[in-house]
């Protein structure tokens, strides 16, 4: 597996949990003062116990000053990409160039179906995931009128506007053959979770992505791996994620230069706040550090 060479960024998982109203804003905040990069909320909006994750993202946007914020990962079935794509440039905007997008085809359908939505077969998530992909690009461009006719979305003579602070990033959470080919096709990034695919899958699953990158004309560093991994720093290792600082470390340096991962994004399976403190105040900069030295020059001629 090669190492991507990308400059490796943390951040961390809230749940948008309704009660107590205050909990993700505690958390976020935590993370901003500590000089986390990325804060990824995740989006089931029929969960009867979470606020609606964009609505929550626009209130944590101003008791904030550098994090960056994405949905992880939006639910594309219940949130059409015209308007998706019009919430993340005004948000986008408003913050300062704070937004990126993740972007998921959709699970949990009978939920789905519960709230309006459509239900599609693996095959329908993924053309409809690329065309959301390109509708997105056209209400983000400087065209004066959009038109676009899908075998799922159309716009019909869409004004797009405001333009987004920055290019926002679009990355797809899948983990199907069908959908990381389209990840490697078109996408800016990869956002899988440990539980679903675990170190040992990740260079099988890396493979598909770079082949339909070199396919496309498209150069593999150029797609970001964003990993979701839970766990808890603690005093005594009791398994991959769950031990002291040092093993932090030393696994997340190992998904960095051996696994191409270069963007991890912690959920604390307990006491969230003082675990995203012990991780960006202890675990971050030392695999920072560590991941800089295995790739200087010394290093790579040590290892030859």
């Amino acid at each position: 597996m090669d190492d991507y060479g990308r400059e490796p960024e943390f951040g961390a998982s809230v749940e948008p949990l309704a009660d107590p109203p205050d909990w993700a804003a505690r958390i976020v905040r935590a993370g901003d003062r500590a000089g986390l990069d990325l804060v990824g909320i995740q989006d089931h909006p029929y969960q009867r116990r979470f606020f609606d994750t964009w609505t929550l993202i626009s209130t944590l946007v101003p008791v904030t000053e550098r994090i960056h914020f994405f949905p992880d990962v939006a639910n594309l079935p219940l949130r059409p990409p015209a308007m998706l794509a019009k919430a993340a440039a005004s948000l986008d905007v408003l913050s300062g160039g704070r937004v990126e997008i993740g972007l998921g085809a959709g699970a949990f359908w009978d939920a789905i179906v519960a709230m309006g939505g459509p239900r599609r077969s693996p095959g329908e998530a993924v053309r409809a995931t690329e065309e959301a992909i390109q509708v997105m690009w056209l209400v983000w461009s400087d065209e004066r009128s959009l038109r676009f006719d899908g075998e799922f979305y159309s716009l019909r003579g869409m004004r797009p506007g405001p333009r987004p602070a920055h290019d926002i990033g679009i990355w797809v959470g899948a983990y199907g053959p069908q959908m990381l080919r389209l990840i490697g096709r078109l996408a800016d990034g990869w956002v899988p979770s440990l539980g679903y695919s675990p170190p040992e899958k990740l260079p099988e699953l890396q493979e598909r992505i770079d082949e339909a990158a070199t396919g496309a004309g498209r150069e593999p560093k150029e797609i970001r791996r964003v990993y979701n991994v839970n766990g808890r720093i603690g005093e005594v290792h009791h398994g991959l994620l769950d031990g002291p600082v040092e093993h932090w470390v030393e696994e997340l340096t190992r998904f960095a230069v051996e696994l191409g991962m270069d963007t991890f994004i912690y959920w604390p399976s307990e006491d969230h706040l003082r675990q995203v403190e012990l991780f960006a105040g202890e675990v971050v900069p030392a695999v920072r550090e560590a991941v800089a030295a295995e790739r200087s020059p010394t290093s790579v001629e040590n290892q030859g």
